[in-house]
């Protein structure tokens, strides 16, 4: 098992705080990829794997539909996909993904809370560099499958991780799940693979993988560290934060 698996086991991606998030969250990556490749899923393999991230995670249809509303409307505003790098305190390299239709209000934001929490923000490039930018989906492992044989399927599209995971759902039910990490470019052809190939798809999206060792830190340094990670994510422009700490006890 690759770096992916490894961190995974280092530090299991925060939920967010609730759902009005994770459907803001989700809504904006909506209406980004049906502005980028039009409204129609069924033309659309990232808006239709948008989709079902949003059903994995109960998300009404209603809100679905006004997010791909939005991408069509002349009078809204568009949303861009920008990148924040810098440190925290203790060294911690910290890069913080963001949708926004305000650029001078989100760099704002995101400079605050870097000063006020002992960081400091960075150029770009300044961070970027330790974190390999991949591909990940998830899809139903309820039944037998040879994983050695599907990651060597998967080779050629170059996935370097493939492994079985657990989901703990919030009525406490676990759901297997097989989980798969490839080349940031290859995002099309794993997903058309898996469609074509029968398996039923929970989510796809994007990680960033430290690719540098995780530092360690004193409870105390692990508190000043998370007060900036937690502050930069009750942001509202704020999509993903991703930090090179290491979460172990």
């Amino acid at each position: 098992m690759g770096r992916a698996f490894e961190f995974r086991k280092e530090r299991k991606f925060k939920r967010w705080g609730n759902m009005a998030r994770v459907f803001t969250r989700i809504g904006k990556e909506i209406t980004i990829a049906a502005k980028a490749g039009g409204p129609d899923p069924a033309n659309n393999p990232r808006l239709r794997t948008l989709i079902q991230n949003a059903r994995s995670e109960n998300m009404p249809k209603e809100n679905i539909d006004r997010a791909i509303k939005r991408a069509v409307e002349k009078d809204q505003g568009d949303y861009k996909e920008l990148v924040y790098e810098g440190y925290g305190p203790h060294g911690i390299a910290i890069l913080v993904e963001t949708a926004t239709d305000n650029n001078n209000r989100t760099v704002a934001n995101i400079r605050s809370y870097f000063t006020k929490f002992g960081g400091a923000l960075g150029t770009q490039g300044s961070v970027e560099f330790m974190f390999d930018h991949k591909c990940v989906f998830k899809v139903k492992g309820d039944k037998p499958v040879d994983l050695e044989e599907l990651e060597l399927e998967l080779i050629d599209l170059n996935v370097d991780d493939v492994y079985m995971d657990e989901d703990e759902k919030e009525d406490g039910t676990i759901v297997k799940q097989i989980v798969i990490y490839g080349a940031f470019e290859s995002y099309g052809a794993v997903q058309k693979y898996l469609e074509e190939n029968g398996f039923e798809l929970i989510s796809g999206g994007f990680e960033r993988i430290p690719n540098v060792p995780l530092k360690s830190l004193s409870g105390e340094q692990k508190e000043a560290v998370e007060k900036l990670l937690n502050k930069i994510e009750e942001d509202d422009d704020v999509q993903n934060v991703y930090h090179t700490m290491s979460m172990a006890e």
